[in-house]
């Protein structure tokens, strides 16, 4: 397995665990940021850690393809998105103030005329 789609997986790994731990009525929906990691490494079978196997409620010795399948079929029937400020829990209150975005100096040393 290539090594940045393992770090990939472990960041999807370690959010899945945040996420796995606020009660179903509150967690927001799979995001859909977890479906990129989760297909690099979808036929891979190398064997998982015990603690990520555990984690995806998978057996012992359950290999990253196993892992990608448990977190693609979160997807299935999942009818909206997550957005970043809604993840792990749903957000409360309904909407969000919009972030403003200031503009930043450019740096045009680069492309000299």
């Amino acid at each position: 397995m290539h090594q940045a789609a393992r770090l990939e997986f472990e960041r999807v790994m370690e959010e899945f665990a945040r996420w796995h731990i606020v009660p179903a009525d509150e967690r927001s929906p799979a995001p859909a940021w977890w479906w990129g990691p989760a297909m690099a490494v979808f036929d891979d079978r190398e064997p998982m850690s015990c603690a990520w196997c555990a984690e995806l409620g998978l057996n012992e010795g359950a290999s990253f393809a196993d892992g990608a399948h448990t977190i693609l079929a979160l997807f299935v029937e999942q009818t909206s998105l997550t957005g970043p400020q809604d993840f792990p829990s749903k957000a409360e209150g309904g909407e969000h103030d919009a972030r403003a975005l200031h503009p930043q100096p450019s740096d045009d040393s680069a492309f000299q005329p």
